[in-house]
């Protein structure tokens, strides 16, 4: 349950950015409920959001919206975890394949990209952050700094999410359902 009261009646901008959020995800997004209580700073970050979403053509989306996942799993978001798993659905992507994302470095499931990818989403996520100068140059092997920028970028964007996401209470709101949107055990 949230820690905050969600905002369900918002004044005349909220209530148009609610009928596009729930146009666009069927339902409006929990933390978009919950942060609302701060109106302009709601605003600020759906323009963020809507940008580095137009922004985002470098990377191939499977590959970004894996390393997103995975840094939802590692936080430990189940709200993140259930709209990844329905990005993910809504990208054409295999939702299977989540349910053993913990045995991405053995399992054939996941490409070499894939697996740098979630990696490297491991080492941004992790307390203190692990990143290593060596990882950064095996990346640059198969990415374009381009494509590195954009993957770092959104495994930051989505550690933010996951955090504030997390500390407001906030839990899966049902965007998917099954085992796939489940964060796997540890």
């Amino acid at each position: 349950m949230a820690r905050i009261p969600l905002v369900e009646k918002p004044g005349v901008l909220g209530r148009l950015m609610y009928w596009y959020a729930r146009r666009r995800f069927g339902a409006v997004p929990e933390p978009f409920m919950a942060s609302m209580h701060h109106a302009r700073l709601t605003r600020a970050s759906a323009m963020h959001e809507m940008l580095v979403e137009k922004a985002s053509s470098a990377l191939p989306a499977a590959v970004r919206e894996l390393a997103v996942y995975r840094a939802a799993t590692q936080v430990g978001c189940s709200w993140c975890v259930d709209f990844g798993t329905m990005l993910q659905l809504t990208h054409g992507l295999s939702v299977d394949r989540l349910i053993r994302i913990d045995q991405y470095e053995t399992s054939d499931e996941y490409s070499h990209e894939e697996r740098l990818a979630l990696r490297y989403a491991d080492a941004m996520t992790a307390q203190p952050m692990t990143v290593t100068d060596e990882q950064v140059a095996e990346l640059r092997t198969v990415f374009s700094d381009a494509q590195l920028v954009e993957l770092t970028y959104h495994i930051g964007l989505e550690n933010q999410r996951a955090r504030v996401n997390k500390a407001l209470g906030l839990t899966a709101q049902g965007y998917t359902s099954g085992d796939a949107c489940a964060i796997p055990p540890r």
